[in-house]
């Protein structure tokens, strides 16, 4: 038993020993380096970070990070991407909090990239909770267009929406579904990803405790619900369609034995494309376990082994449709409530001097009686299944006087030539605590009070009241509020 301790720290992590005898004894067969792949097991896993290309450059965050003493380092395979010291929590730092960045184990990043993504397409993230390759697969797309992000648990969506709230995601609605009976009324897609839910072996240096918890016996049961996931993937792809199938897992019986069952029961439809990544070291999929032969042609799917790049562990295939199957036709569109849009978006853009071209990409419509959803003028979202939300929570009308929600001010803040105040880094520190401060003579002399959109260092942070008593009162989320500078 691997003694419980802090969530990552070293106690807590397994030895060798320990790792021979539980389940994942199983694979000395298989790893072509047993003693380095236990090693790397009973290493602490270093957080990764990827750049938003919608409001900073990868350089520039990692030059900011160094300023706070953060030695962060590219990685040569992952453009975008930053490896972190192992200490480091990047979820309470204020540029994590301004959305800046995301962290994403690096090889968790590794699916998206493979879709081959082109802005226009059509995309499905089929288990999408909670966000990470979703946001990934969206700003890929160019925020503009159409992707639907489904998963089966609505506390999960909710995880996933706060995700795309704090990235500035625009192209995405977001659906509660049991993805291996996806509707066929939702249509068909150029992309699709099924990144199946599994038992995990994957992520223990991240989750060490999870060690303890490995179940033999979810080798038997997973992999009907993973077959069933992409059994309903390729009948959802367009002929021609690329679909990309991973997983978090060693166990051949969820990754290469999955494989080749769907690839059995549709000889000729799909054809599994290669996978290589420049600079990544990666394996060829299995052709043989436990006394059976598998297809020859699973060489070609990727296994990523924890001590070939001092990562997690991954599985992922990439199979694409023939393009001579039937196409279906188009699906139908909600219906979106366009009310209020063109009565309150100008008085926003009055308020806070942003170009009168702000909005000309963007589609504002109304889903709740709390106020307006903003999303890109060209997202479709199905009207079957019913969607969760469309866009982003943009402008709450049901108060006096209404204000625009934290995520529209990152998504406008930029743009904003009126009513924005630059703080300093105790004023940033105590509003990421949701506390009031004073401002300095010179930011109350250059705002009139009211509502004011908040930054430091450039990047804005969220919405604040300059009160008439001199006063600054945080209006940054409750739900976000651990973050707090500098730690």
């Amino acid at each position: 038993m691997i003694p419980r301790t802090a969530r990552g720290s070293a106690a807590s992590l397994p030895t060798p020993d320990q790792i021979a005898d539980s389940p994942l004894g199983r694979y000395r067969g298989i790893v072509d380096d047993w003693e380095a792949f236990t090693a790397a097991l009973c290493r602490p896993l270093a957080p990764v970070i990827w750049a938003n290309p919608t409001r900073i450059t990868v350089a520039d965050l990692q030059d900011l990070l160094a300023e706070e003493g953060i030695a962060a380092r590219t990685i040569p395979w992952l453009p975008g991407a930053l490896r972190l010291p192992v200490e480091t929590r990047s979820g309470q730092h204020w540029w994590y909090c301004a959305g800046l960045a995301h962290a994403q184990e690096e090889v968790s990043q590794v699916p998206a990239h493979l879709l081959d993504l082109i802005p226009g397409q059509r995309v499905l993230d089929l288990c999408a909770a909670p966000g990470g390759k979703t946001a990934q697969i969206g700003l890929a797309l160019g925020n503009r267009g159409t992707l639907i992000a489904n998963d089966i648990a609505s506390a999960r969506i909710k995880a996933l929406q706060g995700n795309l709230d704090r990235l500035g995601i625009l192209n995405c609605s977001t659906t509660c579904s049991d993805g291996a009976n996806w509707p066929t009324a939702g249509g068909q897609f150029d992309r699709i990803l099924v990144d199946a839910p599994c038992s995990s072996e994957g992520t223990l240096r991240r989750t060490p405790h999870l060690l303890e918890r490995l179940d033999p016996g979810s080798q038997t049961r997973l992999p009907t619900r993973q077959r069933a996931l992409l059994r309903k993937a390729v009948q959802r792809l367009k002929p021609g369609g690329r679909l990309v199938y991973s997983t978090c897992t060693f166990a051949p019986e969820e990754n290469e034995c999955v494989v080749a069952d769907i690839l059995g029961e549709l000889p000729g439809q799909l054809r599994l494309v290669p996978v290589k990544l420049p600079g990544l070291i990666g394996s060829p999929g299995l052709t043989h376990w436990d006394g059976h032969d598998l297809p020859a042609e699973l060489a070609g799917c990727l296994r990523i082994w924890p001590h070939h790049n001092d990562s997690g562990g991954f599985f992922i295939a990439v199979l694409e449709k023939d393009g001579e199957t039937h196409a279906e036709s188009e699906p139908l569109t909600a219906i979106l409530d366009p009310s209020d849009g063109a009565d309150w978006l100008p008085d926003l853009s009055d308020h806070y001097g942003l170009p009168a071209d702000w909005f000309q990409h963007l589609r504002a419509h109304r889903q709740s009686r709390r106020g307006l959803h903003l999303m890109a003028a060209d997202h479709c979202p199905p009207a079957v299944p019913r969607t969760q939300g469309s866009g982003l929570f943009f402008h709450r009308t049901n108060v006096r006087p209404p204000k625009p929600t934290t995520t529209a001010a990152l998504l406008f803040g930029p743009a904003a030539t009126r009513s924005h105040l630059p703080l300093t880094q105790e004023q940033r520190d105590r509003y990421l605590r949701r506390e009031q401060f004073d401002p300095t003579p010179g930011q109350a002399a250059a705002n009139p009070p009211g509502q004011v959109v908040v930054s430091y260092r450039g990047q804005v942070l969220g919405v604040a009241v300059l009160h008439r008593s001199g006063i600054i009162e945080s209006l940054f989320p409750s739900r976000w509020s651990g973050c707090t500078g500098g730690v």
